[in-house]
């Protein structure tokens, strides 16, 4: 059975390692009006053909204090592309604007439902779901 959270529900807290070296939790985004956290990975084909539109979504949205976290919950032993190694190497590569997070063990997908990538949760100051949806672009994802 899919699950996803709910419009209105509150952004379950997570706490995970990122490719810049640092631990985030939810907590560390509290400044952010709005507050975008997306599931997304190495090597969809869906994903990296909306990386530019979303990073031009980003830009144009962080400065209005709308921050984008992503995060990476898919089995490195299913996708060695999506290995935590390879997400440091994507982001020096591509040098996203947002934290790129690092969910080993797929709790943090599981708490939010996030049923394909990338998926998106946007929630408001209250850390209030107001949208979620599988794409900026396309509603076929991997």
């Amino acid at each position: 059975m899919s699950f996803t959270l709910a419009i209105g529900a509150k952004a379950p807290d997570f706490s995970l390692p990122a490719t810049d070296g640092k631990t985030y939790k939810l907590s560390d985004f509290k400044d952010a009006k709005t507050l975008v956290i997306f599931f997304t990975c190495n090597h969809c084909p869906f994903v990296l053909g909306s990386d530019e539109v979303t990073r031009k979504t980003a830009e144009k949205y962080m400065k209005k204090g709308v921050k984008f976290v992503a995060i990476n919950s898919n089995s490195e032993k299913t996708h060695p592309e999506d290995s935590f190694t390879n997400m440091v190497e994507r982001m020096q590569v591509n040098k996203f604007p947002w934290a790129y997070l690092w969910d080993k063990t797929q709790k943090v997908a599981l708490a939010y439902g996030a049923l394909k990538t990338p998926h998106f949760y946007v929630f408001n100051n209250n850390r209030k779901l107001v949208y979620t949806g599988r794409g900026w672009i396309t509603p076929r994802n991997c």
